[in-house]
This record gives C-alpha cells, structure tokens and sequence, in this order.
C-alpha cells in the first residue's frame, strides 16, 4: 500500500480527492457507530483536504452523509492543514462555523511547517492544534526543535486550544513532552496502526485488565 503523502497528492491533482473524502466520512462513520456498539465510543479525527473543504457544497454534503450514517457529528474532529488557513480566509472560517455549528469540532494538522495568521487562529472555531513529527524527530535533542514545540504549547495554552504531538517514537520524547506542557501524544511509541476489530479487542482487554 503507498503512502499517503504519495497517493493523496495524486488524488488531489486529478480531483478524486473528492469523493475519496466521502467515502473516508462513511468509513469514519461506520468505525464510530461499530465502536459504539462495543461500548467505547471515542471521538474519531478525520483528515479533510483542502480542496474537499472549499467545495460549495462541503457543507451539505458532510450533513448528509451524518444524516445518512446515522452517526453524531459531535464525536468527529476534522483535521485541516496549515494551508486552508491561508486562502480565501472570509469564507474558510464561516464554512467552518457551520460546520462547527453541527458539533463537529476542528484540528489544525501539521502545525508549524506552514504559514498561519495567527490574528486569524482566534477567530476560528478550533479544538486543537497537531504539533508537526518533523518538529519531535530531533526533540529532546535538537535546541531548535524544542523550542519550537515549547513555544507551540504555549501559544495554545494562550488560546485555550488542546495540543497534540504527532511522531512520537521514543520514551525520551513523551517524557519530556511529559515534563514540558503535557500535551497529547500520537506515535509509534505507543502503538501503530491496526484494524478497527483488533482496536476493539485491545479496548476489551484494557477495560477488562
């Protein structure tokens, strides 16, 4: 399977982005409602890209598929990137205010490797912000890759936003996001990824422990 910082590009050029989106809804959808069945119904983050995003119709079409699935918006994060944050920024932040006015909540993805508007952050309807793996791949070695995780923590503390720190790998790392900010954590040190049917096994085996 390639990856996605492979296939996502493809789709994006030749516009199968699109309905690549839809389907990713229904299939978050579907793991929701299979975990909430199994008695552990998580709140679930799904990547939206850009381009889906500034379609006109985004908005109707996520409802839909919401109304379609049966599933509560309230328990979905939509992870965007640095990028939506920049263009056609009026109307960005009013489509997300609607769609934060179906309960769905919003992540900035990748945080720190683009240009953000940071006057532009507070009117947002933001949840949280996703400290970039580029920034925790030299952390707690690096001086400058600590600083800046150290100053992204803070500024969200500031905003009153959650953080989470994607890459991490190794006991060094979570120990001092442990010691610096405590934030979220995401990475290959605490497991990678699986099948939902074996994630509902693990969450049994865990509540069961």
């Amino acid at each position: 399977m390639e990856r996605p910082d492979i296939f996502i590009p493809v789709a994006e050029s030749s516009g199968l982005i699109v309905p690549i989106g839809h389907w990713a809804l229904r299939q978050a959808c579907a793991a929701w409602l299979a975990l909430d069945r199994a008695g552990h119904a998580l709140p679930l983050s799904l990547n939206v890209s850009p381009i889906q995003f500034r379609q006109p119709d985004f908005v109707e079409q996520v409802q839909r598929i919401f109304d379609e699935m049966g599933a509560p918006p309230q328990q979905f994060i939509f992870e965007v990137t640095e990028g939506l944050l920049i263009e056609d920024i009026d109307q960005t932040i009013a489509r997300m205010h609607q769609l934060a006015n179906l309960g769905i909540r919003f992540s900035v993805d990748d945080f720190g490797t683009g240009y953000s508007n940071l006057g532009y952050l507070k009117k947002m309807p933001l949840y949280e912000l996703k400290i970039d793996k580029s920034f925790m791949r030299d952390t707690p070695q690096d001086h400058n890759s600590t600083a800046i995780v150290q100053s992204i923590l803070a500024m969200a503390a500031h905003l009153g936003l959650r953080v989470v720190a994607e890459g991490v790998e190794t006991a060094a790392q979570a120990c001092y996001l442990g010691q610096h900010g405590a934030p979220y954590m995401q990475g290959f040190h605490y497991h990678r990824p699986m099948p939902l049917g074996d994630v509902i096994e693990r969450l049994h085996a865990a509540e069961c422990a």
